[in-house]
């Protein structure tokens, strides 16, 4: 017998083929969604931020899904999904030397206002199965333990064929598998080499038994970070890689005692070395005494995964009747967290042209490339931000610096959708139309000429360290200056100042933002701080009562 032809099939059924499967379902579209696995399953990219809840609301919002939105704080996340999720309080930088004890004057932290919503360490497994059972009640036909092995895509459709033998037929086909993606591999797009300029690979599991940071600190008195360490994602960065702590039990009535771990290291700098992954591991905390404390009584609940190269990019990310997306399109590093956030931008302006598409019967690649633009763009600009970065590690000032741009880009960046979020929920789709058209697509704050210039400058002067042709002082130096003449960052948050190590948007700090947007800011960015504080404000105020 002839199988039924689904409108759209989505091939990977994590967070990424379940969010847009659940976008099409709900909005009447006939969706498969298949996956090699089953959940609940092991899967990494655990920490959210402000951006990321703010889009979370936007698709929600806009495909009318309000179970992505449970997603968006850990309040709604423990009411909604599951109690074993971990609370982010704060982005946690600590600066480590080689044989060294660590510097209390080396550090920083970005705290999340309390005027947000709080994020979340989630737990993958939990967030990933209700996601896909989620799709599932919209009516897409779920079939997990199901691996394609081949993809025939002619004028007609699409036809997929699994390693035992079956078929399935759609009209257009997603691939958000990840990095063995069948379609990519079908049509040979990956880019050998590929173009991104960042080296790293990684290792990581879950442990018990992880000794919460701030207790094994020397002198922790003398550090004054306004929010724990371990009420945060903690990251130990060092001259080539970073190393993330997660916790999942960092909050009041936690059902879950796991802790996410991994160590991300520059291959150039660090080659992979014979052994186990436990070994090499074991090896790295001998090498930094204020780490190692951490892990003193820390062991593994599940194998370590080990990875060569991460980075990989596709030539192209869309065709006739194909895309591809999120993890199975290319992937940089997990520092900054950025891997949620690019897929749900990519599903936002993916899921209304496939809903267009179904009605008007037509999956050309035309109508879909600005589709590929963006996702390339996300890509791109996050390699610069974490190749420079990883530039930065071997020297603290540089790094000092370069943490701040990153910082301003991506809370302007949230203010700036938040308030395009305010004016979705009273029906205009408008502004997130207009966002198509950003100058700086795939950058954290799109539209704005100013802190995009800041941003290409901490490329341009880490790669000229990098290169030698510029010191790790002298680039510090130039990119202070820029941060102190920047007229677009909000004073009272001190960015321009190498001594203010925290990133602390007090409520009085806060205030005195908003009176500069009203007063002193300037006309692109008083709109932009002035309505997100509203929003944010009343979001708070509903959720109180």
């Amino acid at each position: 017998m002839t199988p039924p032809r689904h409108d759209v099939a989505i091939l990977g059924a994590g967070i990424a083929g379940s969010i847009l499967g659940a976008v099409l379902a709900r909005n009447g579209a006939k969706v498969l969604l298949l996956d090699a696995g089953t959940h609940p399953r092991f899967a990494i990219g655990e920490s959210t931020i402000p951006y990321t809840s703010v889009l979370l609301k936007v698709v929600a919002a806009r495909y009318d899904v309000p179970e992505i939105a449970h997603l968006a704080s850990f309040q709604s996340v423990r009411k909604h999904v599951t109690g074993a999720c971990g609370i982010k309080r704060n982005f946690g930088f600590v600066y480590q030397r080689e044989g060294q004890a660590q510097q209390p004057d080396e550090v920083n932290q970005f705290v999340i206002p309390k005027m947000l919503h709080t994020e979340n360490h989630f737990y993958r497994q939990d967030i990933d199965a209700y996601m896909a059972y989620t799709a599932a009640s919209y009516g897409a036909d779920l079939r997990q333990q199901t691996r394609i092995q081949d993809v025939d895509i002619d004028g007609s459709g699409v036809t997929l064929t699994t390693d035992r033998g079956e078929t399935f037929l759609a009209r257009y086909v997603v691939d958000a598998s990840g990095h063995k993606a069948p379609v990519a591999e079908h049509f040979g797009l990956r880019e050998q080499p590929t173009r991104f300029k960042h080296h790293s690979r990684s290792m990581f599991t879950h442990m018990v038994g992880v000794t919460p940071y701030d207790d094994v600190m020397r002198n922790p008195s003398q550090y004054g970070n306004p929010s724990p360490w371990h009420q945060g994602t903690l990251h130990h960065v060092f001259d080539g890689g970073w190393l993330w702590v997660i916790p999942f039990d960092n909050n009041k009535g936690g059902t879950n005692r796991l802790c996410s771990v991994g160590l991300t290291l520059d291959p150039r700098r660090h080659p992979r070395p014979d052994g186990p992954p436990q070994q090499e591991f074991d090896d790295f905390l001998r090498r930094f005494p204020d780490i190692a404390p951490q892990f003193k009584n820390a062991r593994p609940v599940r194998e370590w995964v080990s990875t060569g190269r991460l980075q990989y990019s596709t030539t192209s990310t869309v065709g006739d009747r194909f895309c591809i997306t999120a993890h199975a399109a290319g992937f940089i590093d997990a520092l900054y967290s950025r891997g949620l956030t690019n897929t749900l931008e990519v599903v936002n302006v993916l899921g209304h042209r496939l809903l267009d598409a179904i009605r008007d019967d037509d999956f050309s690649r035309e109508r879909f490339a600005f589709v590929e633009q963006l996702e390339q763009g996300l890509l791109s600009a996050n390699d610069d931000l974490v190749n420079s970065s990883f530039i930065a590690f071997r020297d603290y000032g540089l790094w000092n610096a370069v943490f701040r741009t990153w910082a301003i880009s991506t809370v302007l960046g949230t203010f700036h959708l938040q308030g395009i979020y305010d004016k979705l929920r009273h029906g205009d789709t408008g502004p997130l139309r207009e966002m198509e058209h950003a100058k700086y697509l795939g950058s954290p704050f799109p539209v704005h000429d100013g802190c995009n210039e800041l941003l290409r400058t901490t490329t341009a002067v880490s790669e000229q360290v990098e290169s030698g042709t510029m010191t790790a002082q002298d680039a510090t130096r130039r990119l202070f200056a820029q941060l102190s003449d920047a007229d677009f960052i909000p004073p009272p948050l001190g960015l321009d100042k190498p001594g203010n190590h925290f990133f602390h948007a007090t409520p009085p700090r806060m205030a005195r933002t908003v009176a500069w947007a009203q007063t002193k800011a300037p006309a692109d960015i008083s709109g932009t701080v002035t309505h997100a504080m509203r929003g944010f404000a009343r979001e708070r105020i509903a959720h109180s009562r």
